[in-house]
């Protein structure tokens, strides 16, 4: 086994700090990565938190991971030491369901095996995730980093990335289709990078006036306050496809009422559960969907989009010893868009 340096909650209450965790030398199919770049997702803080409980502590957290190959397990192909990596929201599924089987490994039916706050399939010991400086992980869930994609500015593709692509494609997105992104954070601004590379006309809908001119230069083409009533007038029927990135709770009809004959909101964020009538679907033959992450397939091929039209997170990069501060100024909306740490600053622990 691996001693390796982390920093963990040690349970709901406390702030996270330095931990140790043991990481297996790879088996036969497995990779060991060093870790070089973790992103900070929301959920973590959720899960830190056990605010999803019930939560396994103590907790590593982080799912947006980003390094390099190290060793190499027997009959391992896809792979070589030096390799840059990622590893996503999840590193392991059943692998026989119809769900995994299709490439939708995120909803295996018996459940994915969270990066995190999960348990292994084999061994029931739980798993632990990016704020740490190595993880071991099958080849079948990392993914290829391509050379063109700045490593940091990967990190936050493999799940903010992922969940506003996913839908984007699902729903068929395509050039001159009229998309809303209704929040402009972590998952809001990847949405408008990516919706805009697919030729789509991207409106940001926010609460915040102060967004629009970081809106127009991620690439929207519009922008409309929400706390302006007549902005729903205005926007009445315009929308082929919305993507709901919001996690605090907000009125789904206002929203559902932009969208044109069978357009279809998605809901990416996880708020307090809003009352919807079924008069706002059933008028315009409407649909109100929820998409979670992506599978490996789709996450590579994201990946790839991403190389291809020069695409990254924007992000903050911040040393370890910042997390804490980090979660209080995520909870405050205070960064723009994503933090990542950088794992080079995990030298030693407690």
């Amino acid at each position: 086994m691996l001693t390796t340096p982390a920093y963990a909650a040690a349970d709901p209450g406390s702030p996270l700090a330095p931990h140790t965790i043991e990481r297996r030398e790879p088996r036969e199919g497995e990779v060991l990565i060093d870790i070089l770049y973790c992103g900070v997702c929301h959920s973590d803080i959720h899960q830190a938190r056990d605010e999803w409980g019930p939560g396994i502590f103590p907790m590593v957290p982080g799912h947006e991971i980003v390094g390099r190959i190290a060793r190499v397990g027997s009959g391992v192909e896809r792979f070589k030491p030096g390799d840059a990596v990622g590893v996503g929201c999840f590193v392991d599924s059943c692998r026989s369901c119809a769900q995994c089987a299709a490439g939708e490994e995120q909803y295996c039916a018996r459940g994915m095996t969270g990066t995190y706050n999960s348990r292994e399939r084999d061994s029931g010991e739980p798993t632990h995730g990016g704020y740490s400086t190595r993880i071991t992980v099958n080849q079948d869930y990392v993914l290829r980093i391509p050379e063109s994609l700045p490593l940091d500015r990967a990190a936050p593709l493999l799940c903010a990335g992922i969940t506003t692509y996913s839908p984007l494609r699902q729903y068929g997105t395509k050039p001159g289709d009229r998309v809303a992104v209704v929040g402009l954070g972590g998952l809001g601004h990847m949405a408008v990078k990516l919706a805009a590379a697919m030729g789509a006309q991207v409106t940001v809908l926010s609460t915040s006036e102060s967004k629009r001119d970081a809106a127009l230069e991620l690439g929207a083409h519009h922008f409309a306050a929400t706390r302006d009533p007549e902005t729903f007038k205005t926007l009445a029927g315009r929308f082929d496809l919305i993507l709901d990135t919001v996690s605090a709770a907000h009125d789904y009809n206002a929203y559902l009422s932009l969208l044109k004959l069978d357009g279809t909101m998605v809901l990416l964020g996880m708020p307090e559960p809003s009352p919807v009538a079924a008069g706002a679907l059933i008028m315009q033959r409407r649909k109100l969907a929820g998409s979670l992450i992506g599978g490996i397939r789709e996450t590579q091929e994201m990946l790839d989009f991403c190389a291809g039209h020069g695409i990254g997170s924007d992000i903050e990069l911040i040393d370890i010893d910042r997390i804490n501060e980090a979660y209080e100024r995520i909870l405050k909306a205070d960064v723009r868009y994503r933090f990542v740490i950088d794992l080079a600053s995990l030298k030693s622990v407690a």
